[in-house]
């Protein structure tokens, strides 16, 4: 179970590490593009209108590039919010029939048998049953409801 959760979380690191270097990379990139182009507008206004309006074209370009940012970073955000959400249902999902196979949890049981009697504890267990059917049919209602594909 402890190696699973640190193959996940290694493979995240490994994941979130390279993609940080590249952004890296691409935003040094960009910024020394930025400035390239930034200047060649500012000299190519300053030369035909004078140099308020120069200032101003410069403003406009970065309100332009911070407004791209916010953008992305707003898409980036809802789709990793997306992608938890989608991890956590798996995750729920996954995790009950793991809890029957814990030998803890059965031994826990065993002594509960043990300690109540079987024949006090099987109308206890009938309902339970009932109740677990019942839990179960309603998930799988919910379940076929959302995984159809939204207009």
């Amino acid at each position: 179970m402890f190696q699973r959760i640190i193959e996940g979380i290694s493979a995240s690191t490994g994941t979130t590490v390279r993609l940080t270097s590249l952004a890296a990379g691409a935003a040094f990139a960009l910024l020394i593009t930025t400035g390239f182009l930034c200047a060649a507008a500012f000299v190519s206004v300053l030369q035909t209108y004078g140099p308020v309006q120069a200032c101003l074209a410069g403003a406009a370009i970065f309100f332009l590039l911070t407004l791209t940012a916010v953008g992305s970073y707003w898409g980036y955000k809802r789709d990793m919010r997306k992608r938890a959400r989608m991890a956590a249902e798996r995750a729920a999902k996954s995790a009950a029939p793991g809890m029957l196979a814990d030998p803890m949890l059965i031994a826990t049981g065993l002594q509960i048998v043990r300690a109540i009697g079987i024949k006090r504890l099987l109308p206890i267990l009938a309902i339970g049953g009932v109740a677990l059917g019942i839990m179960a049919a309603r998930a799988g209602v919910s379940d076929e409801a959302s995984s159809e594909p939204a207009e």
